[in-house]
């Protein structure tokens, strides 16, 4: 047996959630039924599932973790849509470069890079 893809399911507005995930991430809509909204990438990826009692360097346990090819882009472009970023732009100890946002779902979004 293979898990071949891993789909966190938010409760929201998808018209606010397009904003976030389509503007701000570049996510495309590839299924909308009205009552659900999949937005995804065409990029090769590997499912995974992280269980955590906190979220790194004292932080929260974020919602989601969104690995991006270039967070510095995305953090830049997240503070001119005023979104509420909740824990700035880091370069973290163990290797990776990210940033917590707050989604209009209310969903707190890890973006990084791995350096």
């Amino acid at each position: 047996m293979t898990v071949l893809r891993i789909v966190p399911n938010l409760a929201g507005d998808s018209a606010s959630a397009r904003a976030f995930y389509g503007d701000l991430l570049g996510l495309d809509t590839v299924m909308d039924h009205g009552w659900i909204v999949t937005f995804a990438s065409d990029a090769a990826t590997f499912p995974q599932i992280s269980i955590a009692s906190e979220g790194g360097s004292g932080t929260a346990v974020p919602d989601l973790s969104i690995e991006v090819d270039n967070v510095d882009q995305v953090y830049e472009r997240a503070q001119s849509m005023q979104l509420d970023i909740v824990y700035k732009l880091t370069d973290e100890r163990w290797g990776v470069r990210r940033f917590y946002v707050r989604d209009p779902l209310g969903k707190i979004v890890n973006i990084l890079s791995h350096r």
